[in-house]
């Protein structure tokens, strides 16, 4: 596999980092495939999975998002985004798309989000609606608790008395506080992201993962999980746009499994015609790093397979 970089100008104007991955060798592209990554981590992370897809016949570009990894620039400014950052992630990975577009002419453009980058994409679906061949969602949810309603209101508080720039372990804390708790006693921070402890200290260890994040970027993602399943706006998402949804039944995220049939409840009365989803039995939050990984990264595989056949 060939690894390669480059930026470009984001929603911002601001430089974004991008990683591209293909294969060596001749042979016809099946798609592309663009990775949208979660909060507080960085597209790096998906190289193993680049490595399945591309000797799989597909070429894989990943950006990392405002204010994360090499988009932010060093560790240190991770957390901080700009006014409306959850809106202008998902305009710049729309500008990505156009590029892949660009690069490769009339090759099929399937999006793969994970977590944050999972509603990223659920907001692209309806933002975006002629753009992409197909749809997978890791890691995500559906409709959320009215909870999330005292979470904006925090937020903007926060932001109003300390700055948008104001780094807030209490929204953290609010936000994923309650997560590592279903899985006392604890090793670490993060075991509810993995099973694997392997996996879990990786992420630990990257300098470019956890952190603070502030207190605008919580008042924008929180605004963002509550747009993007406001009827009006998902009633713009194409009926026959397939989308795979994947997650550990065990995930916080999804409600451990609940929020997951919810998602796909509401995809279906909506009449959207190709949605099929997978829970994969005592699984986490980040299946592609997960025990069983080499069988998520397969079933992604088959699916993606299908619909270019």
């Amino acid at each position: 596999m060939h690894k390669e970089t480059f930026t470009f100008l984001g929603a911002v104007n601001k430089e974004i980092f991008v990683y591209r991955w293909r294969r060596v060798g001749a042979g016809a592209l099946r798609a592309a495939i663009q990775i949208s990554h979660g909060m507080a981590e960085n597209a790096e992370r998906y190289e193993r999975f680049a490595q399945v897809l591309t000797d799989a016949g597909y070429i894989v570009y990943a950006n990392d998002h405002l204010g994360h990894g090499l988009t932010a620039g060093t560790p240190e400014l991770v957390g901080l985004t700009p006014k409306n950052g959850f809106s202008k992630m998902t305009e710049t990975m729309a500008i990505l798309t156009d590029i892949i577009a660009e690069r490769h002419p009339g090759l099929p453009i399937y999006l793969f989000g994970h977590s944050m980058g999972s509603f990223l994409s659920q907001q692209y679906m309806y933002r975006y609606p002629g753009k992409l061949s197909g749809v997978v969602l890791s890691g995500s949810n559906g409709r959320q608790s009215q909870t999330i309603r005292a979470g904006i209101v925090l937020a903007e508080l926060v932001a109003s008395l300390k700055g948008d720039d104001h780094r807030s372990p209490l929204l953290m804390a609010m936000s994923f506080g309650s997560y590592n708790k279903k899985f006392q006693p604890n090793r670490s921070e993060s075991d509810w992201l993995s099973r694997d402890e392997a996996e879990v200290d990786r992420y630990i260890q990257d300098p470019f993962c956890g952190g603070v994040f502030s207190a605008g970027f919580f008042k924008d993602f929180f605004h963002g999980l509550v747009d993007i399943h406001r009827p009006h706006k998902m009633e713009r998402i194409p009926k026959h746009l397939p989308v795979f949804i994947l997650s550990g039944d065990r995930d916080p995220v999804g409600g451990m499994g609940k929020g997951i049939l919810q998602l796909v409840n509401m995809y279906s009365r909506l009449g959207m015609e190709e949605v099929s989803y997978k829970l994969y039995p005592g699984g986490r939050h980040e299946m592609l790093n997960e025990t069983n990984r080499e069988e998520v990264m397969q079933d992604v595989v088959s699916w993606l397979n299908d619909q270019t056949s």
